[in-house]
């Protein structure tokens, strides 16, 4: 666990609640999600390299990259163009796995009465496919996705749903997630956030405001961080 600098000190205290990204946060998916928009976009003028999607493509809303990559579409184009890419993505994460350690920080949680949610900008039928794969079966509830929610991150309306749903307080949740949007919104819900370094370098989620950030879920000080203090 990188120490806490740059980030917010407002570590949590008693946790009810874990809150979980799911795009390189639960499982590494650029991998699947990078041909599939390379696929759409190339049929659209533009070559996309690996360096590119993960700069400007990688976390963000499907809507906000058809409009500057594809403008001009109406609402209706936009709409079938992210189905088929999502049909793309769902039909290829088959070889997925868990990020290291998940599946025995959600039993440890568990194990203690805290509940774990997810919370993506992902179409529901997504964060389902990818649970599916990764057998992680019911271990997840809620889902929050982009589905649920009139605006995706980073406005706090995913974690203020998920907050809402789960009956407990931004204080007594704790956030994992991968991204500076994500950061942003967990922030703007105020909720501390732990950053999972898999898609970014620690100190660029320091900055963004988590906390602390881990490599993966194996790092033995988060089960500190779900212990009451006294």
């Amino acid at each position: 666990m990188t120490p806490i600098q740059g980030g917010s000190d407002r570590s949590p205290r008693r946790i009810k609640a874990l809150l979980f990204d799911l795009d390189g946060t639960i499982a590494e998916t650029d991998s699947v999600h990078f041909p599939a928009w390379a696929e759409i976009l190339r049929e659209h003028g533009h070559e996309v390299d690996w360096a590119f999607y993960r700069e400007n493509i990688s976390g963000r809303l499907n809507p906000e990259i058809v409009a500057e990559y594809i403008p001009g579409m109406s609402e209706e184009e936009t709409v079938a163009l992210v189905e088929r890419k999502e049909s793309h993505f769902r039909a290829r994460v088959g070889g997925l796995e868990p990020t290291s350690g998940l599946v025995d920080l959600i039993r440890f949680a568990s194990s203690r009465d805290i509940r774990s949610a997810l919370v993506t900008n992902a179409p529901r039928a997504n964060a389902v496919a990818v649970i599916e794969a990764l057998g992680l079966g019911e271990l997840f509830s809620p889902i929050v996705s982009a589905d649920d929610v009139s605006a995706g991150k980073p406005s706090p309306e995913p974690y203020l749903e998920a907050l809402a749903r789960l009956g407990v307080l931004p204080e007594e949740a704790l956030v994992f997630e991968d991204s500076r949007s994500g950061i942003a919104s967990a922030l703007a819900a105020g909720v501390p956030t732990v950053g999972v370094a898999s898609t970014q370098e620690p100190e660029f989620l320091l900055a963004a405001g988590a906390f602390t950030t881990v490599a993966d879920f194996t790092d033995p000080h988060l089960a500190d961080l779900l212990r009451p203090e006294p």
